[in-house]
């Protein structure tokens, strides 16, 4: 965004907890446009205070317990954060950017959603932005709950929003306990990899600037109310993606590594088969669609962490903050 446009200020409201991490934004930091706040977003006092102290035109809703594996484990956490705290973000966006004959202009809220809420697909077939919402694990449950909260304001109140739901995003800086972040580390130091059931499970894979430039899109050009699916057209297997990483480690990192770090596990509870999305919407309307290609993404997003190795050494050392 600061690349694109010379005449924004960012707010960047993060709690910090276990996969937030400043250094991420060093290049950032000093820049006269961008403010950070610690805060979380269930917070009413914070989050009614940015709102007071700037004048936001745009939320944009990034902000989640994201990790299934973790939602199973504590649904309560992941609960907390993507239905109150969206709910808490919306409350204050109305309540600041209404008027007396509605809302003001050039305001919108952005939810940030995932392909995950539409469910499990067969063989064939994608989502649509009509596809109802089947939710099978409580990080997605949760998702789909504040979609429809969100989605409440507009059928309400006519609340300018827009809802994106993307499918798999990989990239830099992204946290090891994301599958290629996390199957690269493994690899690198020949430690086993497990992978759940058969490794046959299937998802649609997107680089993350190409997601960063629909959201660019959505929160400029499109018609409040509407919902666009984000996907990058790239299927692939869990598997393949696992052998596609130990290829890059045995050829770039280390020679040792092979396909007999592979150990599969019993299969994660509730596990969708497969996710693929139809962007033929974002496409038409807006005129999206992704610009990397998978191996291009995959070898930028590898040669990153391989060539940043401190950095993942300093994430494994942070402690987790439960909230």
């Amino acid at each position: 965004m600061f690349e694109k446009y010379d005449n924004i200020q960012i707010i960047n409201l993060d709690y910090l907890t276990y996969a937030g991490n400043l250094e991420n934004l060093l290049d950032y930091q000093n820049n006269k446009n961008y403010k950070f706040v610690k805060g979380d977003i269930c917070n009413q006092i914070i989050v009614s205070k940015i709102f007071k102290e700037y004048d936001i035109d745009y939320v944009v809703n990034f902000a989640a317990e994201s990790h299934v594996d973790r939602s199973i484990s504590e649904p309560q956490i992941f609960t907390k954060t993507n239905i109150l705290g969206t709910s808490v973000l919306l409350y204050n966006a109305k309540e600041n950017w209404k008027t007396d004959k509605g809302f003001k202009l050039n305001k919108k809220f952005l939810q940030v959603s995932t392909d995950e809420v539409y469910g499990s697909l067969g063989k064939e077939g994608y989502f649509t932005e009509n596809t109802p919402l089947n939710p099978r694990n409580p990080y997605s449950a949760c998702k789909a709950g504040a979609d429809l909260i969100v989605k409440s304001y507009f059928d309400t109140f006519n609340f300018p929003m827009n809802i994106t739901r993307c499918s798999n995003n990989f990239g830099p800086y992204q946290y090891p306990e994301k599958l290629i972040a996390l199957v690269f580390n493994k690899c690198k130091n020949l430690k086993n990899i497990p992978i759940f059931g058969d490794g046959l499970q299937i998802r649609d894979w997107i680089f993350v600037e190409d997601h960063c430039k629909a959201i660019d899109l959505v929160l400029h050009k499109a018609q409040i109310g509407k919902v666009y699916n984000i996907g990058g057209h790239n299927e692939k297997t869990n598997l393949f993606i696992v052998k596609k990483i130990i290829d890059y480690v045995k050829k770039n990192v280390n020679k040792d590594c092979s396909d007999e770090l592979i150990t599969f596990v019993n299969d994660r509870l509730g596990h969708d088969r497969r996710y693929a999305m139809n962007s033929s919407k974002i496409n038409k309307e807006l005129g999206w669609k992704p610009e990397t290609s998978f191996e291009d993404g995959l070898k930028n997003t590898l040669d990153w962490y391989k060539n940043n190795d401190e950095w993942i050494k300093k994430i494994e050392k942070k402690p987790i903050v439960k909230v």
